[in-house]
């Protein structure tokens, strides 16, 4: 399994080896890794290719018998037959007498007595008998275990390996890795390119799974996740371990097989099988008292290690330290981690519960503490992962409360630098520690923290399960855990929970409060009341939020002057786009300053969010997406992709929007983000709505929660509805839809500014007279007009006001201003073109023909016949040629579709590039002369060229 590589230079040497090209070839890995299965394999295989197997293998057990490997392979290939009769063997039978007694009879090699033969000279023996046995159809020597090999043997196998090219005979090894003579032979071997090293390496976690499946006899995919997981978890890659765990699992029936195949009937614990055990007993038993003490103390401290703690547990002198790590390393115990010159690790993680499995609780508990002591002394204050550490050595050696307190400071640090999968990790097991302490402030502001960094990853439920521990503590602590769950309620979108826990927390501080407690509850208020619909939440958040802010720059709290900036930031985009966005820009550098991870990913995102719809920049959006991505702020990431999704709608990116919105979704759904479906499901509907796809639209609306007063009801009636009505070119039914859009903001006081009531409604009802001028610039100075996306509607409507009043030269300057907004929005401004074209081309402004023409080539090509049909007719009515749409146009060069030109007259026009009569153009194309002189004529008008010199030159530059 997972060594097709291997596979495949070995048959090739098998081949080889029957055309007369011998060799030899090592198989070098760590026990277990499956040297010997795969040596099987090919045995197999040369066995299929009628080849002759000789077999023999090294041993460590019982009393070591000379040149065993190589009498076992001639024995296996001689047994119960008499000597090969060859004459060139005959002056060699004495000497392989040694290996075959058969041969030294007596009778024809001298008696038993005799002295031996030098060990040349049997080396010589051996060659001689396989090259004479593989004659015919070739010979393959399999010699196992080789580092258990003696001395006499590897002088053999050397001299084999220096002489069988010429021969067809093939000699296959097994060597274990680490330091002995057999690994010095087959280094050497290959270093002189007399013999092939194939280092077996660990399977990877795909060739894992495929294993166990192979155990199991059931396909990949019927193998339980879980299984697999902790597989591949505890077996580092070797395939002994993997076949043993699985044979654990199905022995104490964890794994069973049913009806519907195999699942977990059992909690999983990762058990080391019996003969794993036993294999790491006989290799620690190998290193002495010293040794197991070294091994054993780093199996208390992990499956990773420092050795500096290690050496300060056993008193070991550096010179015996480094003796002992080389020897586990040579028994394959150990291995040199390449994080740090300082750090071990056992080579699978199951071998430190083996050596664990030898220590008395008391003596684990003991080593514990001694080393927890040592990493104290040496690292105080407990800097990077030594803290963790200390923590789990604490929990070993029994002290709950010592734990709890290390792992709740390695947990606030986690949170602090962003990093919320282990904060979330080390302050579960900090709660549960502490769960029965005395102290309960300390317990309360674990859960604090906790709450904070559930919240921030997405899980709102288990968040918001700590509101039955707001009991734990004195008035301040418990305080703080309510502003914590209204900032989880807040980002579940669920105000008004968030609401209460405000509440609950101000009745308990009363007027007790300090002003740092009063600004912090104000900043969360107000971030929920950006939220809530009520009429005067926005004023009253402004307030809440520049009162906080005025306290956090006085008492430097940058958390509260982030939160509050943010909001400010917010608000301020109703009025004045600049401020917004030099409020934002001042919460971030709070977060730059104050080194604030996770402040810094909402900062990022509303900042984001803010340049996006301002100049459609989508820089920062990416800057948010890769940093919530990093901190594991699921939150933040799932509503900065929903962002990204919708720039790539606006943006004409619909392949990428689909992709994007697709992995949101998918996430959503896993975390069971109920608020962020809904953005979901209309991004989906905007998408397919932009797409001119109906039926696709209608079907995202009404997956989302029916009446839902949130601006997402805005969004389905403008951005969606509204828009989908203009790609079917019904007018009237859009601008009902924006009414509605509009109406619905009012009424549910929300705003949202992309729902287009500041654009794309304005340039309607102007269009349709249903606006004054007074009222459109009234409308239009306001700052969310201002917005990139709305500013191209806003503008085109500014050149239709100019063209009414007979200034076309202004309403041109105009057009080339709306030209540069419009520029991010192909989809939009092709539709804004063709809208504004006829009011063009009646009042004698712009290019209206020019932008029907790339409106209805643009429409054509993405598949929305309704405006590109509109666009053609447009076209007739002001006398411009027509693009025709027959079959093949496709192949017609953009820029002359634009002219017009017809599949007939590009074909024309190809042949003219090459300088070709009438006669033989019409020959070429089966038509008369006279009819490619009417399309040349055609051509010459269509592109604008003063005659047919000119059109074939330029016919000449299209076809380079």
């Amino acid at each position: 399994m997972g060594r097709d590589r291997e596979q495949r230079r070995l048959t090739r040497a098998l081949q080889a080896a029957r055309t007369r090209r011998g060799g030899s070839a090592f198989l070098l890995g760590e026990s277990g890794i499956g040297k010997t299965r795969l040596l099987n394999e090919v045995a197999d295989l040369a066995t299929e290719y009628d080849m002759r197997v000789w077999r023999g293998r090294g041993s460590a057990i019982g009393p070591t018998v000379p040149l065993r490997p190589l009498a076992e392979a001639l024995l296996s290939g001689f047994r119960g037959r008499a000597a090969p009769d060859a004459p060139e063997l005959a002056p060699y039978l004495r000497a392989l007498g040694r290996l075959v007694p058969d041969w030294s009879d007596g009778t024809r090699a001298g008696t038993r007595d005799d002295p031996a033969e030098p060990l040349l000279t049997l080396a010589e023996a051996v060659l001689r008998v396989l090259v004479a046995c593989g004659r015919d159809r070739g010979l393959l020597l399999v010699l196992d275990d080789l580092q258990e090999a003696d001395t006499e043997t590897l002088f053999v196998v050397e001299y084999l390996v220096d002489n069988v090219a010429a021969s067809r005979v093939l000699v296959l090894g097994t060597v274990r890795s680490g330091t002995s003579s057999a690994v010095d032979l087959v280094r050497a071997a290959d270093r002189r390119s007399t013999g092939t090293v194939l280092e077996l390496r660990a399977l990877d976690r795909d060739a894992v799974w495929r294993l166990a499946a192979a155990c199991l006899e059931t396909d990949p995919y019927r193998v339980p996740v879980e299984v697999a997981d902790l597989l591949w978890d505890n077996s580092a890659g070797n395939p002994f371990v993997v076949e043993e765990l699985v044979r654990e699992l199905v022995d104490t029936e964890v794994l069973v097989c049913d009806e519907r195949g195999w699942c977990l009937a059992g909690e999983l614990a990762g058990e080391l099988p019996v003969a794993l055990r036993d294999s790491v007993d006989r290799r620690v038993d190998t290193l002495g008292e010293n040794g197991r003490a070294l091994v054993s103390a780093a199996a208390v401290v992990g499956h990773r290690f420092p050795t500096s703690v290690v050496q300060q547990v056993t008193g070991l002198a550096d010179r015996d330290l480094v003796a002992h790590l080389q020897a586990a390393v040579a028994v394959q115990l150990l291995v040199r981690d390449n994080g740090s010159s300082d750090w071990y690790r056992f080579r699978h993680p199951l071998t430190a519960e083996a050596v664990l499995r030898t220590l008395a609780p008391v003596s684990i508990e003991l080593i514990a503490r001694q080393a927890a002591d040592a990493v104290r002394a040496r690292h105080p204050g407990l800097p990077g992962d030594w803290c963790a550490l200390v923590g789990k050595l604490l929990l070993t050696a029994g002290d709950t409360a010592g734990a709890g307190a290390v792992f709740a400071m390695a947990g606030r640090r986690a949170l602090t630098g962003g990093a919320l999968g282990t904060a979330v990790s080390r302050l579960v097991e900090a709660a549960e520690l502490l769960a029965e302490h005395p102290d309960g402030a300390a317990r309360a502001h674990v859960l604090e923290d906790l709450v904070r960094a559930l919240g921030e990853s997405g899980q709102f439920h288990r968040a918001l399960q700590m509101s039955g521990h707001t009991e734990l503590a004195g008035t301040r602590r418990t305080a703080g855990l309510h502003a914590q769950l209204a900032w989880a309620a807040n980002l579940a979108g669920r105000v008004q929970d968030g609401l209460a826990q405000v509440q609950a927390a101000r009745a308990l501080l009363g007027s007790r409060a300090d002003p740092a407690q009063h600004a912090a509850l104000d900043a969360v208020e107000a971030s929920l009341l950006l939220g809530d619909s009520g009429r005067d939440n926005g004023r009253r958040a402004e307030s809440l939020a520049a009162g906080a802010l005025r306290v956090a720059e006085r008492e430097d709290l940058p958390d509260v002057a982030c939160q509050s900036l943010q909001v400010l930031g917010t608000v301020m985009q109703d009025r004045d786009l600049g401020e917004a966005e030099s409020l934002l820009e001042r919460a971030r550098e709070w977060t730059e300053l104050h080194d604030l991870p996770l402040w810094r990913t909402h900062t990022l995102m509303r900042l984001g969010v803010h340049r996006m719809v301002t100049d459609g920049d989508g820089h920062t959006l990416e800057l948010a997406r890769t940093e919530s991505r990093r901190t594991g702020a699921t939150v933040v990431h799932c509503v900065v992709t929903l962002v990204v999704a919708m720039h790539q709608v606006l943006s004409g990116e619909f392949g990428d929007a689909e992709d994007t919105l697709a992995g949101a979704s998918a996430t959503v759904s896993r975390l069971r983000l109920a608020d962020l479906a809904a953005h979901t499901r209309l991004g989906e509907a905007i998408l397919a709505a932009h797409r001119a796809d109906r039926e696709a639209m209608d079907a995202a609306l009404a997956a989302m929660p029916a009446g839902d007063p949130t601006p997402e009801g805005a969004l389905s009636l403008g951005l969606a509805k509204g828009f989908c009505s203009l790609l079917e070119e019904d007018v009237d039914r859009a601008r009902r839809e924006l009414r509605a859009a509009a109406e619905f903001e009012e009424r549910n006081h929300v705003r949202f500014r992309l729902s287009g009531r500041h654009g794309l409604r304005l340039l309607l009802d102007l269009l349709a007279g249903d606006l004054s001028e007074a009222k459109f610039r009234v409308m239009a100075a306001r700052a969310p007009a201002r917005l990139r996306w709305n500013r191209q509607f806003v503008l085109l409507g500014e050149a239709v006001l100019l063209g009414r009043t007979n200034r076309p030269q202004a309403a041109d300057r105009m057009v080339d201003t709306a030209i540069v907004a419009g520029r991010p929005y192909p989809v939009a401004w092709h539709l804004g073109t063709r809208l504004v074209a006829e009011a063009a081309a009646a009042d004698g402004w712009g290019e209206p023909v020019i932008w029907l023409r790339e409106a209805e080539e643009y429409f054509h090509q993405a598949r929305v016949p309704a405006v590109a049909s509109a666009c053609r007719a447009l076209l007739r009515r002001v006398g411009a040629v027509v693009p025709q749409r027959r079959p093949g146009l496709e192949t017609v060069p953009p820029e002359l579709r634009a002219f017009g030109v017809t599949v007939r007259e590009y074909e024309v026009l190809r042949l003219l590039g090459e300088r070709r009569g009438n006669k033989e153009i019409g020959r070429r194309l089966h038509i008369s002369p006279r009819t490619v002189e009417k399309h040349v004529a055609r051509l010459i008008a269509k592109t604008f060229r003063p005659d047919r010199a000119a059109l074939s030159e330029y016919a000449a530059t299209l076809r380079g």
